[in-house]
């Protein structure tokens, strides 16, 4: 019998592009209504958001890891370990107070114990319109700035699944920094109408949107307001900037360059990891077009392609290696499946995704100032050609600068490699405190842990060799 129903589960995947690394947020529970920004006893501040197990704390200075709830109740002690690590010693604990108290005793085995109390950040909740479907957002201040002008920050998606509102831990850690925040839940997620989608297009029209209710929420104005995309947000902000009146645009962890080439960029760094040369990759590279073809396409064109590449390297001893975002995928598909049946599969499963959108030309032309945050090395977003790109935008007089966080992955995560797959550690000290800084003023003195800051204005004020980058004198 043909593995049909293996198929079917390999091609539901087929037309998503990757989703975040972070955990997944779980339907509420006991200790879910502990969700938001906390000031430590030796005054440190942190954010905890709700994940699958537990919640997650993230301290400004980038540390983090999840207090496990599993067979807890209100009360009990909680623990954490390092960041995502199953494994090793607790170095953190906490004990929580009933909610309406907003007070905790928390302790980190490398600083700080003693009690912890919520901060008080305003918050609106709304619903607002966008495309004709109704969308759940949230409005979120920094304590006692409900009437002065503060900064504001639209938080765009990446191609998560699950509720922003109740995951987005920047709707905390921007806050207690001083910059307003509003997030929202994606169309067709958590309290949002509509089908779940990556069409970039439609994403960036329900950002717009969502920028024009945070300034309904707060008719005192804004002293600036922008788009912070993370991930697949970085296509999806700079977008939404160019259809609207944005003062600047930050994007994490992002690329500038098509989402095809994600896959393309994965697999040429899988192949060059295991030891092939120059010759293999510019082999694969033929592969890799055509399992794009197909995938662009929505399985409707390529399959000419896919079954010559076959012919031609199916054999080679490289080619079992190929993984990448999609054309691991694309090439397990069996040939003997009829080519309609794949095709109405995939229609089926198909969300959108804006494979042939050219970030650049936007890039080229936007007005607002860009900050692009970059993890050096991202395995799920290989960004070669991204700093290349955003190097020449610089040196075309562009407003774009430009933070790369050495030794750290998607998510702007240090991690241990030492048993063959990464376990994310931490996020990169200095990373919420730059994306902070920079919006209330791109002038930025750092330094901001090891990032290696690149500034547009880079012959006035440029990064010394710690990275630090000098304010330009005042005028």
């Amino acid at each position: 019998m043909k593995p049909a129903g293996l198929v079917l589960l390999l091609l539901s995947v087929l037309l998503a592009s990757g989703c975040s690394r972070d955990d997944p947020t779980p339907p509420g529970g006991d200790f879910a209504c502990h969700a938001g920004a906390w000031q430590l006893a030796d005054g440190a501040v942190m954010a905890l958001v709700p994940v699958d197990g537990g919640l997650r704390y993230r301290l400004l200075d980038g540390r983090t890891g999840r207090l496990e709830t599993a067979g807890k109740a209100p009360g009990d002690e909680l623990q954490a370990r390092e960041g995502w690590r199953e494994n090793g010693p607790i170095v953190a604990r906490a004990r929580f107070e009933p909610c309406p108290a907003g007070r905790m005793h928390f302790a980190l085995a490398s600083g700080s114990e003693g009690d912890a109390v919520r901060l008080p950040l305003p918050v609106q909740d709304a619903t607002f319109a966008s495309d004709g479907l109704q969308l759940r957002g949230r409005l979120v201040l920094p304590a006692g700035g409900t009437q002065d002008p503060v900064p504001l920050a639209v938080l765009v998606h990446g191609s998560e699944r699950y509720s922003a509102l109740e995951s987005n831990p920047m709707q905390y850690l921007l806050p207690a920094q001083g910059v307003a925040a509003f997030v929202y839940d994606k169309r067709g997620t958590g309290g949002s109408a509509g089908e779940y989608t990556q069409d970039f297009h439609a994403l960036a029209g329900d950002a717009v949107a969502a920028l024009a209710e945070a300034r309904r929420l707060h008719p005192a104005g804004f002293s600036a307001a922008g788009f912070v995309g993370a991930s697949q947000g970085g296509w999806v902000a700079p977008l939404a900037a160019s259809r609207s009146d944005a003062d600047y645009v930050v994007a994490l962890y992002g690329l500038a360059e098509n989402a095809l080439a994600e896959d393309r960029e994965q697999v040429m760094n899988d192949l060059r990891a295991k030891g092939h040369g120059d010759d293999v990759l510019e082999q694969a590279r033929e592969v890799t077009d055509a399992t794009a073809r197909l995938i662009a396409s929505g399985f409707t064109s390529g399959f000419d392609e896919l079954q010559a590449v076959r012919r031609e390297y199916g054999d080679a001893p490289w080619f079992n290696d190929i993984e990448g975002e999609f054309s691991g995928q694309v090439l397990r598909v069996p040939g003997w499946m009829p080519q309609a049946l794949v095709r109405r599969i995939a229609s089926r499963q198909d969300v959108g995704t804006s494979w042939d959108y050219e970030p650049l030309p936007v890039l080229e032309q936007l007005a607002p100032r860009q900050l692009w945050v970059v993890a050096a090395e991202d395995l799920e977003a290989p960004n070669a050609e991204t700093l290349r790109r955003i190097r020449a935008l610089q040196a075309q007089g562009r407003p774009v600068d430009l933070a790369v966080f050495p030794d750290t992955d998607h998510g702007m995560l240090e991690f241990d490699a030492t048993g063959g797959e990464r376990i994310m550690l931490r996020h990169a000290d200095g990373y919420f405190a730059l994306v902070a800084d920079w919006i209330r003023d791109p002038r930025v003195q750092g330094p901001y842990g090891r990032a290696q800051l690149e500034r547009h204005d880079a012959g006035a004020s440029g990064p010394d060799a710690s990275g630090e980058a000098t304010a330009p004198p005042a005028p």
